[in-house]
């Protein structure tokens, strides 16, 4: 289970509570500097991974969108410095942002995940490979489409597969038993599934992507839109306390 903060404070937290390792989230870190996911820069993204990974002493695998590149040069080029972030993996992924065309050809798309594969060995760090095909939350949902992907991610040297948009228990088993016996991760972002649900499929990671970023702005949003609206206050009462939220981050 790898849950996702997207700052410094919630990556604290989320390693207080015990969690063994940590995922970063584009949306989350998007939303914090005030920018619609997949807005931010190479750099900024760098910066993140850096600083969320140095606060925390679990690994941190880092949500690398589409490797900030479209051909596999600049891909390879890119990974080169992502892995010299302090991350322990990155994912990379198979959109292209446009619309009209949202996945990259797939001859492409696993040219792109074997210049990661190596440029991560000629970096010598060991940094996890996780290859993700968006088909599913790009509307292309095309499960055949999506193991054929998998697959030769796996095959083109990911270490680690993930389609998110997934949410059918049947579907989830039929990649975990077409990817295997490269480990599949899944994205749980409402409560159509638990841990141990997941498990008995042979899943081998979650991660829950925007999802805790989206339920702080919930209650951010609600509170804010109540004094907005009506002057009224009533959503802060249940707040977390400032002397509860110290303790967390005391030295």
């Amino acid at each position: 289970m790898i849950p996702n903060p997207w700052d410094i404070g919630s990556a604290r937290v989320l390693e207080q509570l015990g969690f063994a390792a940590l995922a970063t989230t584009s949306s989350g870190l998007a939303w914090s500097l005030g920018r619609p996911d997949n807005q931010v820069t190479l750099d900024q993204a760098l910066t993140h991974f850096a600083s969320i990974s140095g606060a925390v002493q679990v690994p941190v695998n880092a949500d690398f969108e589409g490797g900030f590149a479209t051909d596999s040069a600049g891909v390879a080029g890119n990974v080169a410095r992502v892995v010299r972030t302090g991350i322990a993996g990155f994912s990379i992924e198979d959109s292209t942002g446009d619309t009209s065309k949202p996945l990259f050809e797939f001859d492409l798309a696993v040219e792109r995940v074997r210049a990661a594969r190596e440029a991560i060995d000629r970096s010598g760090t060991g940094v996890l490979l996780t290859a993700r095909s968006e088909g599913f939350i790009v509307d292309r949902p095309n499960l055949d489409e999506t193991i054929r992907r998998l697959c030769a991610f796996a095959s083109a040297g990911a270490d680690c597969v993930y389609a998110p948009g997934l949410r059918e228990l049947a579907q989830i088993k039929a990649v975990v038993d077409a990817a295997a016996p490269t480990p599949i991760n899944v994205l749980v972002s409402s409560g159509f599934t638990s841990v141990d649900e997941l498990r008995a499929l042979g899943v081998r990671r979650i991660s829950v992507g925007g999802a805790l970023a989206r339920s702080a702005w919930a209650g951010f949003l609600a509170a804010a839109e109540e004094i907005a609206r009506n002057g009224t206050f009533t959503v802060l009462g249940g707040a977390a306390s400032g002397a509860a939220l110290n303790e967390r981050f005391r030295d």
